[in-house]
C-alpha cells in the first residue's frame, strides 16, 4: 500500500519505534512514579528521557513543563479548560479541528464568549484581525499551527508576539506541525502547546502531550494518583504531575522517546523539504488534472504537507475508497472531524474533501502512482 494518510496518523514508523515498544512492554513495564522496584525505575527513567526529547523538540527551558497526555485532544482540552472561566473571552479561527471547536462550543454553553476570526486560507490568520477582536476580558488566543484540512500555515511567532504584549495566553495545536516542522515555544512566545505523538513525532497512538510555560497558572479537570503527594487528597500543584493523574502509557512513551530521536538525528528541516518537496509535486500535479482542484494555498506556497482535493464528478466519500480498492493508496475523505473549517471553505455539506497527506517516508514515485489515480477517477475508468 502506497500510504497518504499522515495527517491522521503517520505510517510506518522508524523501526526504533517499534522495538523501544516492545522492549518497553517485555523489560520495564512496570508503573512509572509508583514503586520503588526496578521495573518501576525503569519505566520512569523512559518516561524522564521522553519529557527530554519533547522539550530539545521543542526548544522548552525544562523537561518538566513537558506534560504527557493520550493525544492532541485531551492536551487541547486540559489547555482551554484549564484557563477559561464563565465570564472570559477567547479568540480563535475559522479553521480549527473539533478539538478546539468542541470544547469551546461547551464553554460558550457555560457563561464563556467565543470569536472566530474568518482565515485566509493561503496566508492564515492576520495580526490586524486578532487585535480587532480583543475585549477587556479576552483571556485566551487558541489556533492550529497548520489546518489539517487546507494545509494553511498561521504565523505563530506573530500571533505570539502580539498575545505577549497584550497579556492573552496563548495556545498552540500543532497536532499537524510537531515533529514536521520547526517550533520553539521560546522564540515564538508560546504559552501552551498541544501536539499528537503519533503523527509527525512518529510515536505510537495513545501517545501525546502539553507544553506548559513554566509559572502559569491552570485549572486542573482530571485529578487522581500521581505517585506523589499521596497524603494529600488536593491534586498537586507541581507541574507535570498537576495535569497527569493516573498511570502514562510507558511503552508508548518509549515509542515516542525514539520517533522524536529520529527526528532530531535526520534533522527536522530535512524532514520538512523532502514533504515540501513532494507536496509541491503533488499540488503542480493536481492543478493540470481537469476536473480536480486543489483547496488552500497552491504550489509554492507556505503551505503544509495536507492537501484537500474537490472533485467535480465524484464525492470525497466515493473516491477515498477508489483509491484505496482500485490504486492501493490510503487516503482520507470526508469531514476530517473540522467542522469549522468545512463550513469555511464551503465544503460542509457536499462531504468534505479527499485529503492526501504524504510524509518523509514517502517518494517521488508514490506522488506520481497518486496523480495517476486521480487522473483515473476524473476520467471515470
Amino acid at each position: 500500500m502506497i500510504y497518504l494518510d499522515n495527517a491522521a496518523t503517520s505510517y510506518p514508523k522508524p523501526e526504533s519505534v517499534y522495538e523501544a515498544v516492545a522492549n518497553a512492554m517485555r523489560e520495564e513495564c512496570g508503573n512509572p512514579g509508583r514503586s520503588g522496584h526496578r521495573l518501576s525505575l525503569a519505566a520512569g527513567r523512559i518516561v524522564q528521557d521522553t519529557r527530554v526529547m519533547c522539550a530539545r523538540l521543542f526548544n522548552a527551558a525544562t523537561p518538566d513543563s513537558i506534560v504527557f497526555t493520550a493525544n492532541a485532544t485531551a492536551a487541547l482540552n486540559i489547555g482551554i479548560k484549564g484557563i477559561v472561566k464563565p465570564g472570559d473571552h477567547v479568540i480563535t479561527s475559522s479553521l480549527e479541528h473539533n478539538s478546539v471547536s468542541r470544547p469551546l462550543k461547551h464553554l460558550e454553553e457555560t457563561g464563556v464568549a467565543v470569536t472566530k476570526l474568518p482565515t485566509d486560507l493561503r496566508d492564515g490568520l492576520k495580526t490586524e484581525d486578532i487585535e480587532k477582536a480583543v475585549r477587556p476580558e479576552t483571556k485566551l488566543m487558541v489556533c492550529s499551527h497548520v489546518s489539517n484540512v487546507t494545509g494553511t500555515v498561521n504565523d505563530i511567532k506573530s500571533i505570539g508576539t502580539f498575545c505577549r504584549e497584550n497579556g492573552i495566553t496563548f495556545l498552540v495545536d500543532a497536532a499537524q506541525s510537531a515533529g514536521c516542522r520547526p517550533i520553539d515555544v521560546k522564540d515564538m512566545c508560546i504559552d501552551l502547546l498541544a501536539f499528537a505523538g503519533h503523527k509527525g513525532p512518529l510515536g505510537p497512538q495513545g501517545t501525546g502531550g502539553l507544553y506548559i510555560k513554566p509559572g502559569l497558572e491552570m485549572s486542573t479537570i482530571i485529578e487522581g494518583g500521581t505517585g506523589s503527594n499521596s497524603e494529600s487528597l488536593s491534586q498537586p500543584e507541581t507541574i507535570p504531575e498537576r495535569f497527569e493523574a493516573g498511570t502514562l502509557n510507558t511503552p508508548g512513551l518509549a515509542g515516542l522517546a525514539a520517533g522524536v530521536w529520529f527526528i532530531l538525528n535526520v534533522g527536522i528541516n530535512e524532514i520538512g523539504q523532502h514533504e515540501a518537496m513532494l507536496v509541491n509535486r503533488l499540488v503542480e500535479g493536481i492543478e493540470c488534472i481537469e476536473g480536480t482542484k486543489v483547496i488552500g494555498p497552491g504550489c509554492g506556497k507556505n503551505r503544509a504537507g495536507t492537501v484537500s482535493v474537490q472533485f467535480e464528478n465524484t464525492t470525497a466519500a466515493d473516491a477515498a475508497p477508489m483509491m484505496d480498492a482500485g490504486f492501493n493508496i490510503a487516503v482520507r475523505g470526508g469531514l476530517h472531524c473540522a467542522a469549522d473549517a468545512h463550513r469555511s471553505i464551503g465544503t460542509l455539506k457536499s462531504g468534505g474533501t479527499v485529503r492526501i497527506s504524504p510524509s518523509y517516508f514517502n517518494t517521488t514515485e508514490d506522488i506520481d502512482h497518486c496523480l495517476s489515480a486521480l487522473k483515473a477517477i476524473t476520467a471515470g475508468l
